[in-house]
């Protein structure tokens, strides 16, 4: 009767959460921030100049005004591509097109602009720096492709914490983060922390444990748009522990619809044979299969979207 009772409520927890990712706002990830200066040929500042930053994905606009320095910042921006567009008056607007904000990253855009009509554009290349100037924080964003793409044994996103430089995998016998079956790792270790003090979060919301500091669920590593590992140098704005920050940013719907439906399977003749396993004797059987499938897309077009996995 008990575990009639829980498998009910799990049911109904499952049915709630649907319910609630379905009616989630497009706006709930974590974020990331657009700045720059706005300088006319001359190099001096453009005060007063209009930028207003596009998300290509969902028709969402953000706008602001540059200050007397011709410095803008726009913040909590969503991840994804974004088109960039400075316009003042006497000069010709200028735009950067397809420039790609990341998880918990500021993006430093700067424009220069040249005299002429407003009707007037010029269009320039938006590249990313090499070097992050704008926080002291030490870490690498995992992006959408590779979380999607790569082949991870369980389909489990901690996993690709391993990608990170400095990260290893916790031990069999660790403390806490013992990996369980059909269920991987539950952290790793990286810059000589224990995998106990890693922090994660999904959409800026505390993932851990408060007693054991473990994560306590991980989500389907479909609703994964990209994350950010930060194990060094960590910014203020982060306090709770004394390891990495994990930032997860989850996928949204877009003006587009798209949706895939997919089997990851694994069978013995597809595995290496295990070195305890003698070549004199049989394989050992093994057969493992994950079915899945999601939709995003739009209810109200450049308002409305949602992501059901």
């Amino acid at each position: 009767m008990i575990e009639s009772t829980r498998r009910a409520a799990g049911r109904v927890g499952i049915l709630a959460g649907l319910i609630l990712l379905l009616g989630a706002p497009a706006r709930a990830q974590s974020t990331a921030s657009l700045q720059g200066t706005v300088l006319d040929a001359q190099g001096a500042a453009v005060p007063g100049a209009t930028v207003t930053a596009r998300h290509s994905a969902t028709g969402s606009e953000r706008t602001t005004l540059t200050d007397t320095h011709g410095y803008y910042q726009i913040a909590s921006l969503p991840v994804g591509l974004f088109r960039v567009q400075v316009a003042a008056p006497g000069f010709q607007t200028q735009v950067a097109s397809d420039l790609r904000l990341e998880v918990a990253k500021t993006v430093v855009q700067n424009f220069q602009l040249k005299l002429g009509g407003v009707t007037e554009e010029t269009t320039v290349v938006a590249e990313a720096p090499v070097i992050e100037s704008t926080t002291i924080s030490v870490g690498q964003v995992i992006s959408q492709r590779t979380v999607q793409e790569i082949p991870l044994n369980g389909r489990h996103f901690v996993d690709l914490g391993l990608l990170i430089p400095g990260s290893v995998a916790p031990q069999q016998n660790g403390f806490l983060t013992a990996p369980l079956r059909g269920q991987g790792s539950f952290a790793f270790n990286t810059a000589g922390n224990r995998e106990d003090t890693v922090n994660f979060m999904i959409n800026g919301i505390n993932l851990n444990d408060m007693v054991q500091n473990q994560i306590t669920f991980q989500p389907s590593i479909n609703t994964v748009s990209e994350f950010k590992v930060d194990n060094q140098s960590l910014s203020a704005e982060y306090g709770r522990n004394s390891g990495a920050v994990v930032n997860i940013a989850t996928r949204s719907g877009s003006n587009e619809f798209h949706g895939e439906a997919f089997e990851f399977y694994r069978k013995e003749n597809l595995d290496a044979r295990n070195f305890f396993n003698a070549a004199s004797q049989k394989q050992t059987p093994f057969k493992h299969n994950q079915f899945g499938a999601n939709l995003g897309g739009h209810i109200v077009k450049n308002k409305t979207f949602f992501f059901a996995t």
